[in-house]
């Protein structure tokens, strides 16, 4: 069993939020981050997304399934238990994600700037 998300795991001004570049949704990124590390129940991935509606968490997930990336599984049982995990082609974007947080992070400067900038 992976160890418990940490719910500070996306700080509010996550470098994630100024990412000029999206893939399948807006959430799609950090829901991948959060299976990183094995699978997870649905109320263990609203830990460090608490920002992210139910709605939308489940319409990513849909959107992450539909796009081979995640997998849903549901254990049979007198309680339902439904897990999500990385594919193999999900964790291949592990790399991806790894490059574009590094990007954030050394243009956040810049990122900020020209937020603001453009809002003036």
């Amino acid at each position: 069993m992976p160890t418990p998300l940490d719910p500070d795991m996306f700080d509010p001004v996550c470098p994630s939020t100024l990412m000029p570049l999206r893939f399948s949704d807006k959430w799609a990124g950090l829901v991948i981050r959060c299976l990183e590390h094995g699978p997870r129940r649905f109320s263990e991935l609203r830990v460090p997304l608490h920002s992210v509606s139910a709605q939308s968490l489940t319409t990513s997930l849909r959107n992450l399934r539909r796009d081979g990336l995640v997998e849903r599984t549901e254990r049979p049982g007198a309680e339902r238990h439904v897990e999500y995990a990385l594919t193999p082609l999900g964790r291949s974007m592990l790399p991806v994600i790894a490059a574009l947080c590094a990007w954030g992070e050394a243009h956040w400067d810049e990122l900020l700037d020209a937020r603001e900038a453009a809002t003036a």
